[in-house]
């Protein structure tokens, strides 16, 4: 039988196009972070939606399952086959092209294995912006982006991943091509396929296209990084920075002290602004599409308004993009010196923005009592909710032996999450690293609507089985 369905395959994609060896395979089935490796039946790199829509028929009526993938970057284990060697891996990485960019409608029209940064270029040479900005962008694609309906930097301003989007083209899990590549900004002709398809992380289908929204091109972008006592004093930033920039604040990062230490040990080449320490700190940037000036003079006076207000110690204003550059490598070095300190346990975690100083009391108080020797690394996007609250040992302490506690770690967190009405995920996912999370922490209402609209969708079965439910 496996035989017979992977000739097909081979008639469907091509002969190169359909990997079995396990050395072909091999890049395909570790997830990013080097947790777990999977193993596959064969993996799948079709060139156009029909070889997308031939193979996943024959996944149909064979009953193989299938597991997307994109560029792999992902952090829940949503795109890696399980252990059974019994899936196939469908990778989209060959689905690379930039079908159409409309400068009047102001939308751009892609393959779902378009890289990131390659969508943003794109953008920039008609002199218009595609805000989707992560620090995988170099080698995330944009159907995995829509799949995990991803945030990053600027969702303040632009919004998350299902935001961006106007059209889908989706291979249904019968088969069928369904084409919403219409660009549309207003259409009430029934349910909301697109908004459901996106997040839904491959379980109902396969994203082979999107239409996307474009943005003018901002005249500059300036950044700041300001010294505040407490996450507190970051809230009365942001809203003050929100009367006086409105839509120009495209950027409001928190980062603690802690975190800026582990970047100053591990990447000492990235010049530190303050002499002294502060408890934390807020990257923030202003845009303007007047000028460079217009900008910064509007940051300036926000900035000497916090100031008088204290509700900032110190701050440090960009004077170019080169400067502005700078202050983000220190926010985008984090996750990297976590990294080199080693493993630590991950919460990407969302939150209304006006519970996140009391979460961070109430939760920092109830893991020191519970874990004594550990250490909190917060930080993330303040502005929209989102906090990347990661879980370290303190110095000197063995990283083996505490990653033993992660359940228990992982228990006070999300209990905490919840009591606060947030998410156990902002933009992460589910995968299956947080599945059995998801079911403790769902309504069962809600969860029993998840598991309808999948056995409608998807009968058999056969989409990215294990992950999210």
């Amino acid at each position: 039988m496996a035989a017979d369905f992977l000739q097909r395959c081979r008639q469907a994609a091509g002969p190169d196009y359909v990997l079995t060896s396990p050395e072909d395979c091999a890049p395909y089935l570790t997830d990013w972070r080097g947790r777990f490796t999977g193993r596959a039946l064969a993996v799948l790199r079709p060139g156009d939606p029909m070889q997308v829509a031939q193979l996943v028929r024959a996944c149909a009526d064979s009953r193989i399952a299938l597991v997307p993938q994109g560029g792999r970057t992902g952090l829940v284990l949503g795109s890696v086959p399980d252990a059974s060697g019994e899936q196939v891996v469908l990778s989209l990485s060959r689905m690379n092209r930039i079908r159409a960019l409309d400068t009047v409608n102001r939308t751009i029209t892609v393959d779902a294995g378009c890289i990131l940064h390659d969508i943003q270029q794109a953008a920039l040479a008609q002199d218009c912006l595609f805000p989707l900005s992560l620090a995988a962008e170099g080698s995330c694609t944009i159907g995995g982006n829509l799949s995990t309906n991803a945030g990053g930097t600027a969702v303040l301003r632009y919004g998350n991943a299902r935001e961006l989007c106007l059209g889908l083209e989706v291979v249904t899990p019968h088969g069928d091509i369904w084409s919403g590549l219409r660009g549309l900004r207003k259409d009430n002709t029934g349910y909301d396929l697109r908004g459901l398809l996106i997040g839904a992380e491959g379980t109902l289908g396969v994203i082979t296209g999107a239409v996307l929204k474009l943005f003018p091109q901002p005249k500059a972008s300036i950044a700041a990084l300001v010294a505040v006592k407490s996450p507190r004093d970051a809230l009365a930033l942001l809203h003050l920075m929100q009367d006086r920039a409105s839509a120009g604040l495209t950027g409001f990062e928190l980062m603690s002290d802690f975190c800026m230490q582990l970047v100053a040990t591990h990447f000492p080449r990235l010049a530190q602004p303050f002499a002294a320490r502060h408890p934390h700190y807020v990257l923030l940037e202003v845009t303007s599409h007047e000028s460079e000036q217009h900008a910064a003079r509007l940051l300036e006076l926000s900035l000497e308004q916090a100031l008088e207000r204290g509700l900032a110690d110190d701050a440090v204003l960009a004077t170019s993009n080169a400067q502005s550059r700078a202050l983000w490598q220190l926010r985008e070095h984090i996750p990297l010196a976590q990294a080199a300190a080693g493993n630590n346990i991950k919460h990407d975690i969302s939150l209304p923005v006006s519970a996140i100083a009391d979460f961070i009391d109430v939760t920092g108080a109830r893991l020191q009592q519970a874990f004594p020797h550990c250490q909190v690394v917060c930080f993330g996007h303040l502005g929209d909710g989102n906090l990347h609250y990661n879980v370290a040992p303190a110095d000197g302490k063995p990283h083996e032996s505490f990653l033993a506690n992660q359940k228990a770690i992982n228990r006070i967190v999300h209990d905490s999450v919840e009591q606060f009405n947030g998410s156990i995920s902002a933009e992460h996912g589910i995968g299956a690293l947080k599945r059995d999370d998801l079911v403790r922490y769902k309504p069962k209402v809600e969860l029993d609507m998840m598991r309808a609209i999948k056995a409608a969708l998807d009968p058999l079965g056969i989409m990215n089985p294990g992950k999210v439910l």
